[in-house]
């Protein structure tokens, strides 16, 4: 099945969502940020095909989300590492894991916790307002129009909503 891309919608949720909108990406990013960054280690731990892990792998770089470094010479070997784009999906990362723990834990609870290694708590992750530190959530959040906004495919209803909330004030 042929996908169609989302990379001309003016969102930038679209947008994320035509690289990441795949699960292995989203897993291989997982993997990747936690540690495991060889081919081989990525696709057993992931089950995965070598030609899907290789194509995946090859978008993230092409992306520019993962390069590829050299870890061994003689046979030459190279691991993915992530990034600062890369790295920065992690706390997109975490926000699922966050949802996902709350919605599709098992009956024994999280699969894993997340330590904040600065304060030494273990923490569960929100996004916050990076002003007042508060959460973000739909019941006291507002989208506004941005500069890069348009009406298109993708945003046909959603633009012009967007756009009369920011004539409002």
């Amino acid at each position: 099945m042929t996908r169609t891309p989302l990379s001309g919608v003016a969102c930038s949720i679209a947008r994320a969502s035509d690289l990441l909108g795949d699960a292995w990406t989203v897993l291989i990013m997982r993997d990747v940020l936690l540690g495991i960054r060889r081919f081989d280690e990525l696709a057993q731990d992931l089950g995965l095909s070598r030609k899907v892990l290789s194509a995946r792998l090859a978008r993230l770089v092409e992306e520019g989300v993962l390069t590829r470094e050299q870890y061994q010479a003689s046979p030459p070997r190279e691991e993915y590492v992530a990034t600062e784009k890369g790295q920065e999906l992690y706390p997109v990362l975490l926000a699922l894991m966050a949802w996902g723990d709350k919605w599709y834990a098992a009956p024994a609870g999280p699969p894993a916790r997340i330590r904040h290694d600065a304060c030494g708590h273990v923490a569960t992750p929100v996004v916050a307002c990076d002003v007042c530190q508060g959460p973000l959530t739909v019941a006291d959040t507002t989208q506004l129009p941005g500069p890069g906004g348009q009406v298109g495919p993708g945003t046909l209803l959603l633009g012009p909503l967007i756009a009369a909330r920011g004539e409002q004030g």
